[in-house]
């Protein structure tokens, strides 16, 4: 991200369709924020962006509280930025991070935390936390800031900052990211006697596949296909078909009122699904995405469906196994539909309410650090993430990353050609950690013989109050 030269003004350009309407909302259970919209950009906020120079002015170490919900070789590639960071801004900022626990978890830490008035300035939350973290009224949009410094952010990738926009505004800085595709093993397809060089790309594609490489039918697979029973792959298939998976477009127009996972569209994913196991032609692993990962890796199934997040380790498993891993789009539900998939991950919020603007400002720097074309590339390469800077890609870092890792070239392509709509932006819904869960609960539901639209309509009548409740609790 760069200022222009001069600091002349730059147009700011976002590929985002006009959306919701502003409102003065506020989180009536969580006691919000002042409900001050300051004339910054988002759907609200708690106030706007201080004095550029309010951080310059202050006296000794302005210490950034940093909530994350990173483990393991993310939170070791995310230690070391922030590490870089604080070495950069010695004896000015010192950013203090937090593991928060995953982000279920980090969420319900941040809503304990508006109670006591003790947010941090900076946390990260996941994507489908985006409706709540607007209606509580905490934090200040990142238009704010953007829009005070006269910011160039063209070299942020549109279809990432759409998900997180509303009205051409920016309410949140994309971090995180991942995208779905499809994997497969090339050797398998070989052994069946398929073109390994073309993969499926709809429905009726991949079971013409799954029938030649499955053990029942002869193949050298014990199943076809094989995904875990996880919500987001069927938002993705929604999406792909260019649908919108909650009403009032997609939470964008106004609060969304009712899911929309019982469409036509997504009931013909959930038979094709069900008849897919019923046949043996696919298994059925469960909720469990490490079980799905697992058997994929072990070849027990030939083609799955899986984040960008996983090439790492499905490349790993394919060099130690002695096979030959590939990776497509992700699948349509039937070939010539124009929609493409939804980004998923995390982005981080800077916290308004109840803080100094000398730590809103340093919070600021710390977020523009981190969404560098230079800081994105090191955070690719350490963690597999989709960088959310196009510039990221141009480094030479990077460069020779995707060339050691081809295949990731295929999610750049993809996030390159889908069009941004208000299907691919995502929904915007406050209970939508429980709508995915209800989805899950359909699709097990229809794997184990339940009709799939009996299914997904119980599943989605089941969220009816919930939605009701959440949208009466803010105003």
């Amino acid at each position: 991200m760069r200022t222009t030269p001069g600091g002349s003004r730059h147009r700011i350009r976002y590929a985002v369709p006009a959306a919701l309407v502003s409102a003065s909302l506020f989180l009536a259970a969580c006691g919000g924020g002042s409900g001050n919209d300051g004339g910054n950009g988002g759907d609200g906020g708690s106030g706007g962006a201080p004095a550029a120079d309010v951080l310059d002015k202050a006296s000794g170490v302005t210490t950034v509280a940093f909530w994350h919900a990173m483990d393991g070789t993310n939170a070791e590639a995310l230690d070391k930025l922030v590490a870089d960071f604080n070495t950069a801004n010695k004896g000015k900022i010192e950013v203090k991070s937090t593991y928060a626990g995953k982000y279920d978890d980090a969420i319900t830490k941040y809503k304990a935390a508006i109670q006591s008035k003790s947010t941090p300035d900076v946390i990260q939350i996941y994507d489908i936390g985006s409706r709540f973290m607007i209606d509580a009224k905490q934090t200040i949009p990142m238009q704010a800031f953007i829009d005070r410094d006269k910011l160039d952010v063209s070299d942020l990738q549109p279809n990432i900052t759409g998900y997180y926009s509303i009205d051409d505004k920016l309410n949140s800085m994309p971090f995180n990211t991942s995208m779905p595709v499809l994997y497969y093993n090339k050797s398998l397809f070989k052994k069946a006697g398929l073109d390994p060089e073309n993969p499926p790309q709809d429905l009726a594609a991949i079971r013409t596949a799954a029938e030649k490489l499955s053990k029942k039918a002869g193949g050298p697979a014990d199943y076809g296909f094989g995904a875990a029973i996880y919500g987001w792959l069927l938002e993705q298939f929604i999406a792909t078909d260019g649908k919108e998976y909650c009403d009032q477009g997609n939470g964008r127009d106004g609060k969304a009122t009712k899911v929309l996972f019982d469409q036509p569209e997504a009931v013909e994913v959930v038979k094709w699904w069900q008849s897919m196991v019923k046949d043996g032609l696919a298994a059925n692993t469960g909720r469990d995405t490490k079980a799905a990962q697992a058997a994929f890796k072990s070849g027990q199934l030939a083609i799955t469906l899986e984040s960008t997040g996983q090439l790492g380790g499905y490349s790993k498993a394919a060099k130690e196994g002695g096979w030959e891993l590939g990776a497509a789009n992700y699948p349509h539900i039937k070939a010539g539909t124009e929609g493409g998939p939804i980004i998923g991950g995390a982005s981080l919020w800077i916290n308004g309410e109840a803080h100094e603007d000398v730590n809103k400002e340093a919070a600021w720097r710390f977020v523009k650090f981190l969404a560098d074309p230079k800081s994105q590339a090191q955070w690719h390469i350490g963690t597999g993430y989709f960088p959310i800077s196009k510039g990221a890609l141009d480094e030479p870092a990077d460069v020779a990353y995707r060339k050691a890792n081809p295949l990731f070239d295929v999610a750049v392509k993809q996030l390159d050609s889908t069009k941004l709509s208000k299907a691919t932006q995502g929904c915007l819904l406050g209970v939508m950690p429980q709508a995915r869960k209800a989805s899950e609960d359909g699709l097990e539901a229809a794997l184990n013989g339940t009709d799939p639209q009996e299914a997904m309509t119980k599943a989605a009548e089941s969220l009816t109050a919930q939605i009701s409740q959440y949208n009466s609790s803010v105003e």
